[in-house]
């Protein structure tokens, strides 16, 4: 195993409409990376490359302003504008992560759930996708989330999520958050395969009778976070960037006597020192 005394390079990735871009490479900075905020036309244009990064984060946002689906028009652009230079960086083994309009991203690329049968093969086919909230308008909001870690303990996949506990609280803020499949035996696949990161849950962790606001979009078996076969790419529609500290959540007990990590930093991390490690 090599470990890098310098800090992984993250690429943000930007474009018209992003707007959580500063939060996440402030998240990313803090967690031990170095990152840098780069719009997809530089990479296009092959001014800047991605394979000098080791970690692609895609932030949250309206890019190109929801247009036709949130998430299309960048999941088209990363699908046919930039797939070679995509699958040779997840074939290399590197770290992807999509948080909100990045988790709409991933999905509606087909980089999400990624082949459920063969770990290293990347294929860019879309089989889930993000639509519109069940209450029908913008849900703004904390939840809370069950990790994958006490229901599969010994497979938990995600790099990212590694050590997170039981039950952690971030916020939402989406219109288009709802998670399907795009049949149940797909949907029960990705269970089986401990694809299944993050579920909405209630305060005392149980997923039973979980309604809204509880799951403030109505997903699919309460998903809201899911990575691929290999663990390293991984979306959510919570928003870890915004509780990097204690001091962020509501549920954080005053007066806060000292500033403490909060749950979304373990994420970050996680995904940090993976790369510090392996890549």
């Amino acid at each position: 195993m090599k470990v890098h005394k310098t800090k992984p390079r993250v690429l943000i990735l930007r474009t018209a409409g992003t707007n959580c871009d500063k939060e996440t490479a402030f998240a990313f900075e803090v967690a031990g990376a170095r990152a840098e905020i780069l719009h997809i036309n530089q990479l296009i244009s092959a001014n800047r490359k991605l394979s000098n990064f080791s970690i692609l984060a895609i932030p949250g946002g309206f890019s190109y302003g929801d247009d036709i689906a949130a998430g299309k028009i960048l999941a088209n652009e990363l699908k046919y504008r930039l797939e070679d230079d995509l699958l040779r960086f997840l074939e290399a083994g590197k770290l992807v992560i999509g948080i909100c309009n990045g988790f709409q991203v991933l999905v509606k690329a087909g980089i999400l759930p990624g082949s459920i049968l063969r770990e290293e093969n990347f294929s860019l086919e879309q089989i889930s996708t993000l639509t519109n909230n069940d209450s029908n308008k913008f849900e703004d909001r904390w939840v809370y989330l069950k990790s994958q870690v006490t229901s599969h303990k010994s497979q938990v996949r995600c790099v990212w999520t590694k050590n997170l506990p039981e039950v952690i609280t971030l916020p939402v803020a989406h219109g288009e958050g709802k998670f399907i499949c795009q049949s149940k035996s797909a949907l029960q696949r990705l269970d089986r395969n401990h694809q299944v990161v993050l579920r909405y849950c209630k305060q005392n962790g149980s997923i039973k009778s979980v309604s809204y606001p509880e799951n403030p979009n109505g997903s699919e078996d309460n998903i809201a976070g899911i990575c691929d076969p290999t663990g390293r790419i991984f979306g959510l529609m919570p928003h870890p960037e915004r509780h990097i500290w204690n001091s962020q959540s509501p549920y954080s007990k005053f007066p806060l006597s000292k500033i403490k990590p909060g749950d979304g930093l373990i994420i970050f991390v996680n995904g940090v020192n993976y790369a510090k490690r392996y890549l």
